[in-house]
């Protein structure tokens, strides 16, 4: 995405590299001001949301600013690259210092907007519809701001707003900007969200806000105010902590995503938890001999790859389980494809890429596929549209020596199966005691579509493949 400031200059936008991200961290810059670039040259290498993504500039000149400096993060339709072409080429490199100042002035906001979604060179551009984004406080009056603030915290430490100016409260017909837990906290407190003044960044309702907007004005009733307002800690002062015994870490980038679809999965899924303890001993011997089979060479044989076969022919045996709800159009939307997620931890924090089509691989295939996944991902490259559309996901606890776990669904989908550890215990097996390898499945699915029964019968499926391999050809 590209704008013409004057005949020489261009200026580069962060582009969406992602459906629906709206902003992107620039974690490296490969350029300075004063190089010279190539058309299809990488510039710097940005984090969204999803994943670490390197930006090419699609066009020849000389940079002429760095609009932002590493660690920044950008919105969507910013400007962060200015390159000079034809004669723009030769002139003065500005530094990046300089350069952040003058960005409001420089990124093109009194251009036009272009209809719909258009594509761009990473990506698609930032779409335009009736839902915006506020713009940032001082964007616009730096007055206005200035006053705003000094509302927001006369309010907050419960002495009110100083003037009778009218609170910066969401337009109507605008829907307030507030995670879960806020607005959740905000309905316990019987606080209308449309009347709270936000203090968050880009016009985000906090905690804090929604204690202020109950707390009660000096006059009402003196005694009370210390008790009623007793927000968290300023976010002004975090500098009283021992840095020699705690080390605080930004929550940005993968980690905050993360962190985000959790909470949202867990206070929106009603999520069930089913336990089965299975002997593995015959898909052990099996994946022992796949490793021996030409066919198999250089692929990587495992028991994972078994048991994502084994659970593919579960949900073809059950087909009902792999499904979404749509809240907007209460419907249960029956997925007849299978976009296999594999949790996968990487210094990034917790991703989960997918393999499209799963179904309708070849066990060989399906090899291929899981160990190019996880190479992807352990090497950070995986794309944005390769953590997209999954509909079912396995996490593999066992690797890190645990029995099992209560999984949290990926958002949108319906299930995910969990693997503990393979261990050799006693098992009876054909009437004596014996020691057998043995580990144990949990399977969490939503029960607004997913009932008991359904649960149940996928659980024994996965369990009952894996304990005769056999069934992956008589099921099949």
């Amino acid at each position: 995405m590209t704008t013409m400031t004057d005949s020489s200059v261009r200026e580069f936008k962060m582009p969406d590299v992602g459906e629906g991200l709206t902003e992107a961290e620039i974690l490296k810059w490969y350029v300075e001001p004063g190089d010279t670039v190539t058309d299809g040259q990488v510039v710097c290498e940005v984090e969204t949301a999803k994943a670490a993504v390197e930006l090419p500039i699609p066009y020849d000149g000389v940079v002429r600013a760095l609009h932002f400096p590493e660690g920044s993060t950008v919105d969507v339709g910013t400007s962060i690259i200015a390159v000079g072409v034809g004669d723009g080429a030769a002139a003065v490199a500005e530094p990046v210092q300089e350069a952040v100042a003058d960005t409001p002035a420089t990124t093109g906001a009194e251009e036009p907007k272009p209809e719909g979604r258009q594509p761009v060179l990473v990506g698609y551009g930032v779409s335009t519809s009736s839902t915006r984004r506020r713009p940032r406080k001082g964007a616009k009056d730096p007055a206005a701001a200035q006053d705003a603030s000094a509302a927001i915290q006369a309010e907050m430490n419960g002495h009110g707003p100083s003037a009778p100016a009218a609170p910066a409260v969401p337009a109507a017909g605008d829907r307030p900007l507030a995670k879960p837990p806020v607005r959740k906290l905000a309905k316990d407190l019987g606080v209308d969200l449309a009347t709270v003044v936000p203090s968050g960044p880009d016009g985000v309702i906090t905690r804090e806000d929604v204690h202020a907007a109950v707390a009660p004005a000096p006059g009402e009733a003196p005694g009370a105010a210390p008790a009623a307002v007793a927000p968290a800690p300023s976010p002004a002062a975090p500098a009283s902590y021992d840095t020699a015994r705690e080390t605080r870490v930004p929550v940005k980038g993968v980690r905050r995503a993360t962190a985000a679809a959790m909470v949202g999965s867990a206070f929106t899924a009603p999520h069930v938890t089913e336990f089965v303890t299975v002997d593995v001993t015959r898909t052990m011997k099996l994946v022992e001999e796949l490793k021996q089979d030409k066919e198999y060479t250089g692929l990587r044989v495992n028991p994972l790859l078994l048991i994502s076969k084994a659970l593919l022919v579960a949900i073809r045996r059950n087909p009902e389980v792999n499904a979404s709800w749509d809240e907007a159009a209460q419907e249960i939307v029956v997925k007849h494809y299978v976009n296999l997620g594999i949790a996968a931890a990487t210094p990034r924090g917790l991703i989960v890429p997918n393999i499209k089509d799963a179904q309708a691989q070849t066990l060989p295939q399906l090899a291929g596929s899981l160990g190019e996944l996880v190479s992807t991902a352990r090497e950070g490259r995986t794309s944005p549209a390769a953590m997209q559309g999954g509909t079912v996901t396995i996490t593999n606890v066992g690797v890190f020596g645990v029995d099992t776990g209560t999984p949290i669904l990926n958002p949108g989908e319906s299930a995910i199966l969990a693997v503990g550890a393979i261990k050799l215990q006693p098992w009876v097996h054909k009437g004596k005691v014996k020691p057998r390898q043995v580990t144990t499945l949990a399977l969490s699915f939503d029960h607004r579509l997913v009932d008991g029964e359904l649960g149940s019968k996928v659980l024994a499926d996965v369990a009952a493949v894996l304990e005769q391999p056999k069934r992956l050809i008589s099921w099949a």
